[in-house]
């Protein structure tokens, strides 16, 4: 099958999808532009700040976007490209897109708060402590994990460091020329993205070369003052700059598999069970993630994009929009891996990994653009460069998450800890203390294994908190949001149960105990919103 085929109808019922479906998602959760944001409402120019829809789209992009949408369809192809595809449309618009644009609305109509506060206001307390607890631990892993890949990256590709550094000095001077200078968001753009592709030249030109363990504790450093410093200054147009490199990589790779028009050679269907990764259902769900749906976007969403959205019908381009051009990046991924022969994909895919797959399948089809040749080492080592600048990306926004976390955490402490915990600094040592741990310990190797499963107990358990507050709100019962949210339910207690078992077999009782208190955790949440949901008649809710 022609892959530009392929590519073109899944553009157009991408983008089809955000004019009806998105439009129609909105209406039903009641979009007002006549009431005023959180960023407006509690503004306070650190977490709290309105953000133009582009400037909010790019940091919200740039959070949620990174290695996972091109890891995950890539090693789900062992499945073959057909269901991965199917899953990938099917999944982004009706799954993922609806998932981030609710966790996004609800929690603007929460005051920003997180899903944490939706699940205390409307299943419970109880609920609320251990969600909130799990979203601080799940983020500690990630900031453990993304700590050691960027790490590594800057330690192995020093022109990716420097250029990264020389990312966040160009996004200060950003952040400081629109919010205090009052400049213009256009020319400004101009100017900041001519100077973020000087600075990926310079860094090739000025390579920082600076061992492994000398990154961490300075990323360590780096992602507290990225998690206290004012968003406007930093975090937003940091990650609004980068998302620029993002555009650029999926224009070209666009525009290149129309030229090149590669053969999909990858059997479009393989078996029920692949040796790698194990049985279709719900691996495939599971492993292809944040290109269909993830909880983690859920916690950017409800985190830091809450607390910028300017006006309530900007939620639906950052966040419906947002997953649905992220969706996009991770059919190109598909696509890199489909257009090669099992031999040469599984080759390939042991030798250099999924990130290795992309960049050279990505790298073939841009120099098939006409009077565009480059290298193509040239055009790997600018992917792996935006993929380590959005590691980074995700990274810090995580930190900062963490600390959201945390605070949220310290409402159900007596008054003195309370107000110790919620100072921001206290929060953020708090969010990055056992993620140092996980990571110096070597513990987060044995526990990261469970961080798919986890990930998608995220979104399940957010899609739950959405349709209890939709019940509140509407006092309907949402079919459009419960048909999903029972969906990665039983994706995610199967993927639960499999490890669970597969780990006991192993002797491998640390990953079998904690699989089964997440087990136990969305039993219990599940439980406490049917009883909500048997109700008639639910108590009027503000939301």
């Amino acid at each position: 099958m022609s892959g530009s085929l392929l590519l073109l109808a899944s553009l157009g019922l991408l983008i089809v999808a955000y004019a009806l479906y998105g439009r129609w998602v909105a209406k039903k959760f009641g979009v007002d532009d006549t009431l005023l944001t959180p960023a407006h409402r509690l503004r306070d120019d650190v977490d709290y700040v309105p953000a133009r829809a582009p400037v909010l789209l790019g940091h919200h992009f740039a959070s949620i976007a990174g290695a996972a949408p091109i890891i995950g369809p890539v090693s789900a192809a062992v499945f073959g490209w057909v269901p991965v595809m199917l899953w990938l449309v099917l999944g982004g618009i009706f799954f993922g897109a609806m998932h981030d644009f609710a966790a996004l609305f609800v929690s603007v109509r929460n005051d920003g708060r997180s899903i944490g506060e939706v699940i205390k206001k409307h299943v419970g307390s109880r609920g609320s402590i251990l969600f909130l607890l799990f979203t601080w631990f799940t983020l500690a892993l990630v900031i453990a994990a993304f700590a050691i890949i960027v790490a590594k990256t800057f330690a192995t590709v020093p022109a990716a460091a420097s250029s990264s550094l020389m990312f966040i000095a160009l996004a200060i001077v950003f952040g400081i020329a629109l919010n205090r200078f009052k400049m213009s968001l256009a020319p400004a753009s101009v100017v900041g993205v001519t100077l973020l592709l000087v600075m990926v030249w310079l860094g090739q030109i000025f390579p920082v070369n600076i061992s492994e363990s000398i990154w961490i504790y300075i990323l360590l450093v780096y992602i507290y003052v990225a998690s206290v410093a004012p968003v406007w200054l930093l975090l937003q147009p940091r990650d609004y700059l980068n998302s620029f490199l993002l555009y650029i990589l999926l224009f070209a790779g666009f525009i290149g598999m129309l030229f090149y028009n590669p053969e999909l050679v990858a059997p479009a269907f393989t078996s029920f069970k692949a040796e790698s990764l194990g049985y279709l259902f719900p691996m495939l769900f599971v492993t292809v993630a944040c290109g269909a749906i993830s909880g983690f976007h859920s916690l950017v969403a409800s985190g830091t994009t809450a607390k910028q959205l300017n006006r309530e019908s900007d939620a639906r381009p950052v966040a419906f929009g947002g997953m649905l051009i992220e969706t996009f990046l991770a059919i190109l991924a598909l696509l890199t891996a489909a257009m090669l022969s099992s031999e040469s994909y599984l080759a390939d895919l042991a030798a250099k990994g999924p990130v290795g797959v992309f960049s050279n399948g990505m790298a073939q089809a841009i120099n098939a653009i006409p009077g565009f040749k480059f290298d193509p080492a040239v055009l790997v080592s600018f992917v792996s460069l935006v993929v380590s600048a959005f590691a980074l990306t995700s990274l810090d926004t995580a930190t900062r998450l963490g600390r959201f976390a945390f605070q949220e955490l310290a409402e159900f402490m007596p008054d003195k800890p309370r107000a110790i915990c919620r100072n921001k600094h206290v929060a953020t040592m708090l969010a990055i203390l056992p993620g140092a741990i996980l990571m110096f310990t070597g513990q987060w190797k044995a526990i990261w294994p469970l961080f798919g499963s986890a990930n998608q107990l995220l979104a399940s358990i957010a899609l739950l908190s959405i349709t209890v507050w939709y019940f509140h709100s509407f006092y309907k019962k949402p079919l459009f949001i419960m048909v999903p949210m029972v969906a990665m339910f039983l994706v995610t207690c199967c993927a639960l149960v499999n490890v669970i078992v597969d780990n006991i077999g192993k002797q491998g009782y640390m990953m079998a105990g904690l699989s089964g208190i997440l087990l136990l955790l969305a039993i219990f949440l599940a439980c406490e919103a049917v009883g909500i949901l048997r109700q008639s008649h639910p108590e009027a809710s503000n939301g």
